[in-house]
């Protein structure tokens, strides 16, 4: 069956507009019509459809499911936006199917995009988690200079990784580092990589430089494998 987004859902049962206009106008739902709706914060509900207005379509609810992730941790991609923003787009959708609670665009000095529309990447979040049969949608912030989000870091208790190309500083293996079952923050920097300042400044800020392997990769590249390799590590110890 087809999801919907209604995040206002139990308090006001509608479809919102956008949502709306897709059930009733292109996938002709009528009034009597069974579908499922989420809320991004966890819940399913069936619902079955008893209006339609100007204002979106009317629910009334039969069944809510808790539908929590499936994931232990906070899991959290800070990653500088790629000079292509499909490539971006890209990352967002697949970091949602995955699993990712929070996407940090990072702004860095060797940043090429500098702007982005986050508008956009939330409205891909929504149609992957839908796509990917989940309920919680992630969090996804505004373009963030990096020393705002290294102050932020400082007093977080999670694990903390930074992804680093430059064999000058000391890296381990994220697969071999990260500990199953810990909160983490992911940091993935631009094409041209973060600068050594950066660098010196996470690390000052509790970040540990690693590799996601041998191979040299592209930066979505590097984020999504970087949120995968915690989701193996966590779904390997649960065995």
């Amino acid at each position: 069956m087809i999801r919907f987004y209604a995040p206002q859902l139990p308090q006001s049962p509608l479809l919102p507009a956008e949502e709306s206009s897709h059930a009733i106008r292109v996938l002709r739902k009528r009034i009597g019509d069974e579908i499922e709706a989420v809320d991004g914060i966890g819940n399913i509900y069936r619902c079955s459809i008893i209006g339609d207005s100007s204002k979106g379509a009317a629910l009334q609810i039969l069944e809510t499911i808790p539908c929590p992730k499936v994931w232990n941790c906070k899991i959290t991609v800070a990653v500088a936006p790629t000079k292509h923003m499909d490539r971006m787009e890209w990352l967002v959708e697949k970091l949602v199917e995955i699993g990712v609670d929070r996407i940090v665009p990072l702004r860095c000095r060797r940043s090429e995009r500098k702007e982005i529309k986050v508008e956009r990447l939330q409205k891909i979040a929504v149609s992957a988690m839908k796509q990917s049969l989940k309920a919680v949608l992630p969090v996804i912030d505004e373009n963030t200079p990096f020393n705002d989000f290294m102050k932020e870091c400082a007093m977080s208790d999670a694990l903390k990784f930074v992804g680093y190309c430059d064999d000058s500083v000391e890296r381990r293996l994220l697969a071999q580092t990260y500990t199953p079952g810990n909160n983490v923050i992911i940091m993935i920097g631009p094409e041209g990589d973060f600068d050594p300042e950066e660098i010196n400044t996470a690390i000052n800020a509790g970040f540990i430089p690693v590799t996601m392997g041998d191979n040299r990769l592209r930066t979505e590249t590097a984020a999504l494998v970087a949120c995968d390799t915690v989701h193996i590590v966590n779904q390997v110890h649960n065995l």
